[in-house]
């Protein structure tokens, strides 16, 4: 079983969701538990190992992987304002959706509600993930 600490996952898993600007991808060490990131950004401070493609090596899950996009926000709208899920869905069938969802969560005064049940889920999905591959959080 590798030992791993879920921080460092976390930081991994966050850097590459953010870097929609750089592709990214997070990988763990399934022997030492470390997380390296591999990412067409030459400015990253360490070298990925040489072997991240065909060692032993678990790629660390994007959002979509962990179920954490449109059908988040609308469990989230389904949970919190079951009155208002007709206009989430809108909002998902044009551009720009997270911008207008979050715009009308603030103005709803759900934006911080939405930001901690978001956190909670990337954290709980996150977790389960590592437990399904056999990793052991520190």
């Amino acid at each position: 079983m590798t030992t791993a600490k879920f921080s460092e996952i976390l930081d991994g898993y966050e850097f590459c969701a953010f870097g929609d600007l750089m592709e990214a991808q997070a990988f763990i060490s399934l022997e030492r538990g470390t997380v390296h990131i591999v990412s067409n950004d030459t400015e990253l401070d360490e070298e990925p190992p040489d072997d991240i493609e065909t060692g032993p090596y678990l790629a660390i899950p994007d959002k979509a992987e962990l179920g954490l996009g449109r059908n988040l926000a609308i469990e989230f709208s389904e949970e919190h304002m079951p009155n208002d899920v007709s206009i989430v869905l809108g909002f998902f069938r044009k551009r720009g959706a997270y911008s207008n969802f979050k715009e009308f969560l603030d103005r709803k005064g759900k934006l911080q509600d939405w930001l901690d049940y978001e956190k909670n889920a990337k954290e709980s999905r996150l977790r389960h993930w590592c437990i399904e591959n056999g990793i052991e959080l520190l």
